[in-house]
């Protein structure tokens, strides 16, 4: 990628996070090309996996794509009734475990399909009797070569460090995968690149709600059900990008210990689903009200009322379960544009690579 010029506090080029901001911007054109281009693809890859009837799902991923991965298994579980996991690859690459994965479909999720643990741990499942299947934006990786099913999630080259573009490709894949594997149409998907359009046109909104959280020095992001994988992706961009900590939490699990934390100087961004999710989370909602919590909504208009800040999603009549393709999008802006406000290039993120190889 281009050398960027190191900048001080407060300042930045005026070039910084342009490659982020220019492949935010291709998202909606990428959602299209899945559902015009690829979703044959993904229905023949479902229909030849169903046919062996998988008794169990292992999902393996890393960083962003652990997020795309913990959506799949709501997707399967809900949507399928299928037990899922999501693997513990040292427990082969580090220990040499040979766990018997006969009938099993184990799907690793990457970007690159580069790194070394996850193509061990995806040849090692095969050779235990795993059905394998792998979801990359890189057909001509090594992790597609050792899986015996590959999807291409067609997102095209991703340059920024911060993913952006190919979790949202690696969501909508997942979810056209999981309805092929059901036998459905996907037809609740072809909604999501003219809500995409219409959320990433609304930059200079994100952009004032930025300024709120310039000098924060922690958030909170929490969620329930299908939101849930929105907050910890969220999380993440935050930490990558501004270098805040940002800590990410099921709505339940917040209310078991870590809402103590929560006062009113730390900001909580709260992912509220229009559907059985954002009913689950509401009494989250009326904890952190009730705490005085600074509190910022991505979802719902009645909900970003009650709050002290948000960001309202057009998911009115939107199926609940392909809603984290638009909640992620105003998540992303934020992350952006919260570190160009602290001086920071969201570009290139120190001590990070793109291709992270763990082992």
């Amino acid at each position: 990628m281009a050398a960027t010029t190191p900048t001080g506090p407060g300042e930045h080029s005026e070039h910084a996070g342009r490659i982020m901001s220019a492949e935010m911007a291709e998202q909606p054109a990428v959602l299209r090309r899945i559902l015009d281009q690829g979703a044959p693809r993904i229905r023949e890859v479902a229909a030849a996996i169903a046919a062996r009837k998988p008794r169990f799902v292992l999902l393996t991923a890393r960083g962003t794509s652990d997020n795309a991965a913990l959506y799949a298994k709501y997707l399967l579980e809900i949507r399928l009734g299928l037990p899922c996991g999501l693997a513990s690859m040292s427990t082969t690459t580090a220990y040499g475990a040979k766990p018997d994965l006969t009938d099993v479909l184990v799907i690793t999720v990457s970007q690159s399909g580069g790194s070394p643990d996850l193509v061990a741990s995806t040849k090692a499942a095969r050779e235990a009797g795993a059905v394998t299947l792998a979801v990359t934006n890189n057909p001509d990786s090594p992790l597609a070569a050792v899986s015996e099913f590959h999807i291409d999630i067609l997102a095209g080259p991703e340059r920024a460090l911060p993913a952006t573009k190919t979790y949202t490709a690696s969501l909508l894949s997942l979810y056209l995968f999981v309805e092929g594997l059901r036998g459905g149409d996907g037809a609740a998907a072809h909604v999501l690149p003219g809500l995409a359009e219409e959320i990433l046109a609304r930059r200079a909104e994100v952009r004032q709600l930025a300024a709120r959280y310039r000098f924060a020095e922690r958030m909170v992001i929490t969620s329930r059900g299908y939101g849930y994988p929105t907050a910890k992706e969220a999380a993440l961009k935050l930490m990558e990008t501004s270098y805040i900590p940002a800590l990410s939490y099921s709505g339940a699990d917040l209310l078991h210990g870590p809402l103590a934390m929560v006062d009113n100087i730390s900001p909580v961004i709260a992912v509220v689903p229009e559907g059985h999710g954002g009913e689950a989370l509401q009494p989250v909602l009326d904890r952190l009200r009730g705490r005085g919590a600074d509190l910022f909504v991505v979802g719902p208009k009645p909900q970003v009322e009650a709050a002290s800040a948000g960001f309202v999603l057009p998911t009115e009549g939107v199926a609940e379960e392909v809603q984290p393709v638009l909640e992620i999008l105003p998540l992303q802006l934020l992350a952006y544009e919260v570190t160009i406000a602290r001086g920071q290039d969201p570009d290139a993120p120190r001590a990070l690579a793109k291709v992270t190889e763990t082992h």
